[in-house]
């Protein structure tokens, strides 16, 4: 057998290696993808309450800045203060923290869906180890990670420059502006440059979470001999299976051939087939078959059938008939009543006539 470690994995991963790589917590997940998404329903976010938000902040700051010098703390009233200016905060953050909290679960759900395990958690020396740090930094996937990074730098200093470039024939106006308006305008400069900074941000976080599946699917692949390992360790080595099979079978021509002397009567073909019936009308609604087999199989059923006295009829078309039709433990085919019933009257006939 080829050693494993030199075998190339191009086959696709089992769904027993998906599902041990998954509760592993090895996904396919781009972390950039994550944030960027949080980034941008953030900015989105702020773009439409930020109204709302300033108003509330600007309220709580002028009550506070109104009332600081009136109040008078001591320790039967902080408690209440602290209270109050907590959920006056909470009024003005908690729609921008639900936001981001929402985008974020769903974000994720939608890269993994759920999973939950703490083999990730579990320590490991490595992780700790200066030389596997040393590695993993001069490693291939370190320095594409150092290539994505310098990218990102160069590709939001650019967009950065463009869009103060265009806007720079305006900044002359801040000298007949007020305050007010010089923060509305340059709120409005900040949050369009945000947009298309984490537009293009997105853009390259998508691609990340392409090469990221795409890079697990790789880690994923087993070899034609992993395949074979997993299977006999999930069906088991298949010369047991034989073996079981084989032994199940013997048992099953135990239980028949004991349900031989049994019968009412042996139809067979003659030397070929041998097939067992049985009937006891205040059991059953038609006649059952108990026993078949063809040529030695047929002999032993034949031998201790007369060892039983259970009568032998020669019929060699029903007998063909039956042994195609009903398995051990059928009852006779409907078009075949007619044909049973007239042996077994035969044969009811005979026992009478002993009698």
């Amino acid at each position: 057998m080829p050693d494993e470690s030199f075998q190339e994995k191009n086959e696709q991963a089992t769904p027993r290696r998906r599902e041990e790589a998954r509760n592993q917590g090895q996904v396919a997940r781009s972390a950039e993808l994550s944030s960027v998404a949080i980034l941008l329903a953030g900015l989105m976010a702020l773009s439409g309450m930020g109204a709302f938000m300033y108003r509330g902040l600007a309220q709580f700051t002028t009550r506070m800045l109104t009332d600081g010098f009136t109040i008078q703390l001591d320790l039967a009233n902080t408690p209440a203060y602290i209270w109050d200016w907590a959920g006056s905060t909470a009024q003005v953050a908690a729609p921008l923290l639900l936001v981001l909290t929402a985008v974020a679960l769903l974000i994720n759900y939608a890269q993994v869906g759920v999973v939950f395990t703490g083999k990730p958690l579990m320590p490991k020396f490595d992780r700790i180890n200066p030389l596997s740090g040393v590695g993993r930094l001069f490693s291939m996937h370190g320095l594409v990670e150092l290539a994505k990074g310098l990218f990102k730098i160069a590709l939001i200093v650019y967009i950065t420059y463009l869009t103060i470039a265009n806007e720079a024939v305006n900044y002359i106006r801040f000298l007949d502006m007020e305050v007010g308006q010089i923060f509305a305008l340059s709120g409005e400069l900040i949050l369009k440059l945000g947009y298309r900074i984490l537009m293009a941000l997105l853009a390259l976080s998508v691609l990340d979470y392409a090469f990221q599946r795409w890079e697990f699917e790789k880690s994923l692949r087993m070899s034609k001999q992993e395949i074979k390992e997993e299977f006999k360790q999930q069906e088991g080595d298949p010369h047991v299976r034989a073996r079981i099979r084989s032994l199940q079978r013997e048992m099953s021509r135990r239980r028949m051939m004991d349900d031989v002397p049994k019968a009412d009567v042996v139809v067979t073909n003659p030397t070929h087939i041998a097939v067992a019936l049985r009937y006891d009308p205040e059991m059953m609604a038609a006649p059952q078959v108990v026993a078949k087999g063809q040529r030695l199989m047929a002999q032993k059923i034949k031998e201790m059938a007369r060892e039983a006295g259970v009568p032998l009829v020669e019929d060699k078309p029903l007998a063909r008939a039956l042994f195609k039709a009903a398995q051990v433990g059928d009852t006779v085919p409907e078009e075949l009543f007619k044909a049973v019933a007239q042996v077994l009257a035969f044969v009811y006939q005979l026992k009478r006539k002993k009698w």
